[in-house]
């Protein structure tokens, strides 16, 4: 090795010398669950105390209903505090394979609803008075490859014809004013997406579901789940590591940390790790330079990067650069491949350092696809594929509408719940480091 190349090697492990925590959290006190036993009965129990069980437990509340939300662990510990914050239009498929799928007028729902579930989001923001930093920044799509950007002009054209949504595409010559990077082949913006910090989202969502009178049970791990009956009426027993809990109907909103206590789900839904780095603050001058319009941002690819500015001029930066879930050997090697991937996207950020590497699990399905309804006589919302900000938002209540008897306007009614072919798949990714092999060559070949 040249002295130049270890004098290199020194200084990239200083400036990897980051602490193994999520930067999100550091910058919110999250609010504690409520105190003392569970109750006997509650009308309704909800797994899960993160976007959707948050979201899904206020609209039931204020509608009247008498809510136990029981948290393995604590307000927002999952997914819901480790994303990137991005607030997103659309779906992870795009309208195409939508609409060849499952026909123009479902995919218009399910377009019509990504649009909605955004404005709900900056409803509760304001109702609730949530200090997050909502904005409607947009989020801007960069293209790895001229064909992808080719498909771009495509996307526009339907969109503003069967949505009546306009997007605007940004040719290579003029993607400086969006992004300050040279090696993508152009963009598609969408002015309608947000950002927001989502650990102080999901902390004015647990302190809204508590105002509106939710008992949320912290530490609260839920065993077992029987049917059964109270003073002659049909129910649900929940056996947890507090207690036990009976309720008239139950919600699973449990995500990419979905258990053995609900199997049928399970075996439907792949975990899988997405990671983020963050740099220390940047210059002022810099960071406007890197983002001129603070974009949320993300690339074409199957494994795809996704970027942003924090709202004090960090670059937090993630990806799938490992599809297990978290632990600290993925978290660190993750760390690793994304600062790689971060200086090939900005050559400028090769001397900032690293200050902050963690992990989440996200809820993929078979399909690629958001999944919402009824399974075992227990109500779910699941599969977000890493645009669940604000979907988990609109699933939980829209669900929770639902149970309280009001109108089913659940956009994924009638999408078909597939698990894997042949039933190889019991809810333990096994095959990931193939799939994760498999979307390399997809980038490599499409």
């Amino acid at each position: 090795m040249t002295k130049a190349r270890r004098l290199r090697k020194i200084a990239d492990l200083a400036i990897m010398n980051f602490k193994p925590s999520n930067y999100w959290l550091d910058t919110v006190q999250m609010p504690a669950g409520t105190p003392g036993n569970l109750p006997e009965h509650a009308d309704v129990a909800i797994l899960g105390a993160g976007f959707t069980g948050l979201s899904a437990a206020r609209t039931l509340a204020q509608r009247g209903a008498k809510v136990a939300v029981l948290e393995t662990n604590t307000i927002g510990w999952g997914a819901s505090s480790r994303n990137g914050g991005m607030v997103l239009t659309g779906m992870k498929l795009g309208v195409e394979t939508l609409a060849g799928r499952y026909g123009m007028d479902a995919t218009k729902r399910m377009y019509a609803a990504s649009l909605a579930s955004i404005d709900l989001v900056e409803r509760i923001v304001s109702e609730e008075k949530i200090n997050c930093n909502f904005s409607r920044c947009g989020h801007l799509e960069v293209a790895c490859k001229q064909s992808h950007f080719d498909t771009y002009a495509r996307s526009v054209e339907v969109i503003a014809r069967e949505f009546n949504h306009q997007l605007r595409i940004v040719p290579k010559n003029e993607l400086r004013g969006e992004i300050g990077s040279d090696i993508y082949y152009g963009g598609m913006v969408d002015e309608i997406s947000a950002g927001l910090n989502p650990a102080s989202y999901v902390a004015g969502l647990g302190r809204a579901a508590l105002k509106a009178g939710v008992c949320v049970f912290e530490n609260a791990r839920v065993d077992r789940i029987e049917r059964g009956s109270r003073n002659g009426a049909p129910e649900f027993r929940l056996v947890t590591s507090c207690g036990d809990l009976f309720a008239k109907d139950v919600f699973i909103a449990t995500s990419g940390y979905t258990s053995d206590v609900t199997p049928a789900l399970r075996k439907k839904i792949i975990p899988i790790g997405s990671f983020i780095i963050a740099t220390e603050q940047l210059p002022e001058a810099l960071a406007r330079e890197l983002s001129p319009r603070n974009r949320m941002i993300y690339d074409s690819k199957h494994y795809l990067y996704y970027y942003r500015l924090t709202p004090d001029n960090r670059m937090l930066f993630g990806g799938r650069a490992a599809f297990f879930p978290e632990t600290s050997n993925t978290i660190r090697r993750s760390a690793e491949i994304l600062r790689r991937g971060m200086i090939s996207v900005y050559p400028q950020l090769r001397d900032a350092k690293v200050e902050y590497a963690w992990g989440g699990t996200l809820d993929f399905c078979f399909d690629t696809m958001p999944h919402a309804g009824r399974v075992d006589g227990m109500y779910f919302a699941v599969g977000y594929a890493g645009h669940g900000v604000a979907m988990a938002t609109y699933l939980g209540a829209k669900i929770a509408e639902q149970i309280s008897g009001g109108a089913d306007e659940n956009p994924y009614a009638n999408v078909p719940f597939r698990g894997a072919p042949l039933g190889l798949y019991n809810g333990r990714p096994w095959f990931l480091p193939f799939a994760g092999a498999y979307y390399k060559i997809l980038d490599w070949i499409s």
